[in-house]
């Protein structure tokens, strides 16, 4: 029996709603999880000492899911159904070509001997968010698993912004304790200051990097808090999900940056369609008075983001960013479409704080094109499980995921996602999560086809044949 189901077998019905697939006693949920858990809560300047760069223990965990994933394609078994086309296993493909040809190309030509060993650990790299991605694309198969992720994540983003207030009150990095740890390195970095107010990270190696995790939280918080955590049955603690939707606000108000307040803009505005039109009030409202409390309460608070975005034209990151577009032809030149190889252009040569640039220089433009056309594949089945699943919370989690997602992109676009950690592996696991929500929304289908040319003659319609929680959503669909 395989270790979890794949695309080639029909994904189990979302509506056995509360029951999930386990192979071996673990599901993908369960792997995937942990993978969460060491991306988040363990700071991202720890690594394993006896391993150097490549000791981060959330790399290791995503090259075991690697493996498993691999394990369970050689395990799975041809089933008498059609199986759930994923147009981001065929972008993902061209991805992983692209880097290998553009690796080879860099090797042939010739590399000094200290660039050949980050390209290396690029490479394992990208392996291990491989393994995250796959693992999560064809993993999560049930709505359970879904909607228990969702649940996950949005905690992680709110115990992430707790921690980062905590940070930017405290004016501490609150992470000394690590390099008491026996077998841990840990790079001590001082807390990052923007006139007269500590820059929160939280976990994370840089601020830009903070606000990307807490901000991409957001619209699953908000969805989870919307529907009530997605549990089948009403729970008395449903609205502590309101509390954290308030924590990852108030983070990214005083996160003193401008790219988090963009991504807050991105995020609401992305999602905010795909909500009831009084919820759209409460967050709309509850922002607002948030935002006046943290400019009434923090002295200096609203004049720093304003300055953020008025002398934006002045500050040395934009400057920087606008340069380097400047300098993008130049390096390009040798080799446009494979460029200089995957890991091989080191900050030595120039620094470019724009993920897809960087990308495009060490990638070429292929390499560009199918990051862009993953992002824009996982999307797609977000959409197309929005249109197809006749359940309303299918559809919620498939918007929530793809929201989350293009935030993300367009973060990227102020720093270099790719080269830390908890970005990157938010980034891949969004893409799969994403993408999962096709396979779920195909098991929708093909559930209410069954029941209604299945069920009892007598019965008129298949949401008298749901449970409670699920007719309300049919009947919405």
């Amino acid at each position: 029996m395989s270790l979890l189901a794949g695309s080639r077998v029909r994904p189990v019905s979302a509506e056995t709603r509360n029951f999930t697939v386990r192979h071996g006693g673990v599901s993908a949920a369960t792997m995937l999880t942990v993978y969460l858990v060491l991306l988040v809560a363990i700071p991202s300047n720890v690594t394993i000492s006896a391993l150097g760069s490549l000791g981060r223990p959330s790399m290791l965990w995503g090259l075991v899911l690697l493996f498993w994933w691999l394990l369970s394609r050689l395990q799975a078994r041809d089933l008498d159904a059609r199986p759930v086309r994923q147009p981001l296993r065929w972008v993902f493909m061209a991805f992983l070509v692209v880097v290998l040809v553009s690796f080879a190309a860099a090797m042939l030509r010739g590399q000094p001997a200290d660039q050949v060993s980050p390209a290396t650990t690029a490479l394992l790299r990208l392996a291990s968010w491989s393994g995250v991605l796959l693992v999560a694309m064809d993993g999560i198969r049930t709505y359970s698993d879904a909607a228990a992720l969702v649940r996950r994540l949005a905690i992680a983003g709110a115990a992430l912004a707790a921690f980062g207030l905590a940070q930017f009150f405290s004016g501490q990095t609150l992470l000394d304790w690590t390099t008491s740890i026996p077998g841990l390195a840990f790079e001590a970095t001082e807390a990052a200051t923007r006139g007269s107010f500590t820059r929160a990270s939280g976990t994370a190696i840089h601020p830009l990097e903070y606000g990307t995790a807490v901000v991409s939280a957001l619209p699953l918080a908000i969805t989870a808090a919307v529907n009530k955590g997605f549990r089948t049955t009403p729970s008395r603690n449903a609205g502590w999900w309101w509390l954290a939707v308030g924590f990852i606000l108030l983070a990214s108000l005083v996160a003193v940056s401008r790219s988090a307040i963009i991504g807050l803009a991105v995020a609401v505005i992305t999602l905010l369609p795909a909500i009831p039109t009084a919820y759209r009030w409460v967050i709309g409202v509850g922002g607002a008075v948030l935002a006046g409390a943290v400019f009434a309460l923090i002295p200096g608070m609203f004049g720093t983001i304003v300055k953020l975005f008025v002398g934006a034209s002045d500050d040395p990151s934009t400057q920087s960013r606008t340069a380097a577009l400047a300098r993008v032809p130049e390096f390009l030149s040798s080799s446009p479409l494979i460029g200089q190889g995957f890991g091989t252009f080191l900050p030595r040569y120039y620094i470019f704080d724009d993920a897809w640039v960087l990308l495009t220089v060490e990638l070429g433009v292929l390499g560009a094109l199918c990051l862009g056309g993953m992002v824009s594949a996982a999307i797609g089945s977000a959409v197309w499980a929005s249109g197809h699943s006749p359940f309303q919370d299918t559809k919620s989690m498939s918007r929530a995921f793809a929201s989350c997602l293009i935030t993300i992109a367009v973060l990227f676009a102020f720093f270099d996602g790719l080269s830390f950690p908890m970005s990157a592996g938010l980034l891949f696991l969004m893409i799969g999560l994403t993408a999962s929500m096709r396979s779920i929304a195909a098991a929708d289908e093909v559930l209410t086809a069954s029941m209604r040319y299945t069920a009892r003659p007598e019965l008129p319609d298949v949401a008298t044949e749901l449970p409670p929680a699920r007719r309300a959503s049919a009947g919405e669909a």
